[in-house]
């Protein structure tokens, strides 16, 4: 039976998709639901959806009952410009990596499995943060049942790789095919290094209708990050080998996680590679406030930085004064208008 899913429907699973505060997935889950044909086709996609409800609706709850949780916090809420997922094998330094570029106090040592929880960290880059998660390690015969959920918030995934590690390939083999059984996708598709992501071609059964893509399906850009380059003669020719192995179209990069040679280098790329945005804000007849800038991602616009500073500023937004090198000072632009890297608005409302 064919799904005729409409396209109240289909925008709901995009708003979904593109949310990252569980809040805002619930809210869009909820409209799928409504929004989608009640059929025997979609039944499958109707108990996923039901699944997922429950589960939100479970988490948001334990984060309302401060000091009552049950359990441990497997979803780290996502602070920062971005948040991005360590992953990695054991013992590939994934951990010192992360307390280097963070300072975090994560637990480091010399056996597998020292990470048992994400540990959260913030990664300074000029006058932002990245927010990296610390997740357990990755193997061929284990992975965390949760780490579907812990990747839910994340914008991308460091792939951490211990390049002295003869088996090293094995090593990135396993991490791919423990996500992609839990339906986790890794690509090299960044915004500020590759061209888009293409968009999948329509796929059908052998009756010719269309099969319905599964919504809950998570696609990460991935960066593969070569740990303990002070232990090989040359970590870019290394790289390169490993991804031409794989087949993999990955970014890379090379560090030291013990010396913290390269270290400076990642969250420079991560900034390029996500197209951030800053935009400072200013009342009108005082100075801007340059000392905390609202991140946005290139493209998004003035109508977005007044949603960030509130929700009412949004509703009742009428322009914007902008100051930046696309704009003459003090230009009067619309809601509408793309920002460009550290302008300075002023928001006017109705």
């Amino acid at each position: 039976m064919p799904a005729n899913l409409t396209p109240v429907y289909r925008k709901a699973e995009e708003a979904y998709r593109n949310a990252r505060e569980p809040g805002e997935k619930l809210e869009h889950l909820k409209e799928m639901l409504r929004t989608i044909p009640k059929h025997k086709g979609t039944d499958h996609l109707q108990g996923d959806i039901k699944r997922w409800i429950k589960e939100i609706t479970e988490e948001i709850g334990a984060a309302k009952q401060s000091g009552k949780k049950k359990g441990p916090v497997h979803s780290i809420r996502r602070e920062g410009a971005a948040q991005i997922a360590l992953l990695g094998a054991p013992n590939a330094g994934k951990s010192q990596l992360h307390s280097q570029l963070t300072g975090s106090k994560a637990d480091i040592g010399p056996y597998p499995f020292t990470t048992k929880l994400p540990q959260p960290g913030m990664l300074p880059f000029e006058d932002i943060y990245f927010q990296l998660v610390d997740m357990p390690p990755i193997s061929s015969d284990y992975i965390e049942g949760w780490i579907v959920n812990s990747l839910q918030p994340a914008d991308g995934v460091l792939v951490v790789v211990d390049l002295a590690d003869p088996a090293c390939a094995e090593h990135i083999q396993a991490i791919l095919q423990q996500l992609t059984e839990r339906k986790i996708d890794l690509h090299g598709y960044w915004p500020g290094l590759r061209s888009p992501k293409p968009l999948p071609e329509p796929a059908f059964d052998e009756d010719g209708e269309e099969i319905i893509g599964d919504p809950f399906r998570i696609s990460l850009p991935a960066i593969l990050v070569g740990n303990k380059s002070d232990l090989v003669n040359d970590p870019a020719a290394e790289l390169q080998v490993l991804t031409e192995l794989l087949e993999l179209d990955f970014p890379t990069a090379h560090v030291s996680a013990l010396t913290g040679a390269g270290c400076e280098t990642v969250s420079a790329l991560l900034f390029k590679a996500l197209q951030i945005v800053r935009v400072y804000t200013k009342q009108p007849g005082k100075p801007a406030d340059t000392s905390r800038p609202f991140t946005l991602r290139r493209g998004q616009t003035v109508f977005d930085v007044a949603t960030q500073v509130h929700k009412d500023i949004a509703t009742g937004l009428r322009y914007g004064k902008i100051w930046g090198t696309e704009a003459y000072a003090g230009q009067q632009v619309g809601p509408e208008h793309a920002l460009a890297d550290k302008d300075i608005i002023e928001l006017h409302m109705k």
